[in-house]
């Protein structure tokens, strides 16, 4: 079945739910239907468009959750991109370097590790940024927002109905 974008009271996406979540949250008259799709859901009693878009009535206040450090939220950060040259890679062809090289002391952490090309790491091998005439296009540091979430989404997965409420935090791409 179909998924359904969830949205703030502010028209923020929170997250994407389950067409029996969606309907739930419905009957209980905690949100209000922007977009259906065409498909009905029917029960003994009654037929309903499944909603495709919901608005909760109510503002939910969200925690700054723990960002996990994993590869996935680095490239994130990184935006896919090469911190040496500046290119922008899928994320097989990426890996990550640390900054300042563990056998320096460099540390396995947020403010060491930077997203890179296997020809930048290779170039870079176990020197510093001065030896190997290296310079970061930024520098790395800890995010207090997650990085994963700010995946670009092909077009063609996206439903339309939620097209128009993507802007807040999601990059489209034509492909």
């Amino acid at each position: 079945m179909e998924q359904v974008l969830l949205l703030n009271a502010t028209f923020e996406p929170l997250k994407v739910i389950d067409w029996k979540r969606a309907i739930r949250l419905l009957t209980l008259g905690k949100v209000e239907v922007l977009e259906e799709y065409d498909r009905e859901i029917h029960s003994v009693t009654f037929a309903i468009k499944l909603p495709a878009v919901l608005r909760l009535f109510g503002y939910v206040k969200y925690r700054k959750k723990h960002v996990k450090f994993s590869r996935a939220n680095i490239y994130g950060r990184d935006n896919f991109r090469c911190q040496y040259c500046g290119h922008k890679f899928e994320s097989q062809d990426l890996t990550f370097d640390h900054v300042t090289p563990r056998r320096y002391g460099g540390k396995t952490e947020w403010t060491n590790i930077v997203t890179c090309c296997y020809k930048c790491n290779r170039k870079k091998g176990g020197r510093t940024l001065r030896e190997a005439g290296f310079k970061l296009l930024r520098k790395a540091i800890k995010p207090d927002w997650m990085p994963f979430l700010m995946i670009t989404i092909g077009v063609r997965s996206v439903p339309d109905s939620w097209r128009d409420y993507l802007y807040w935090n999601m990059e489209l791409k034509e492909g």
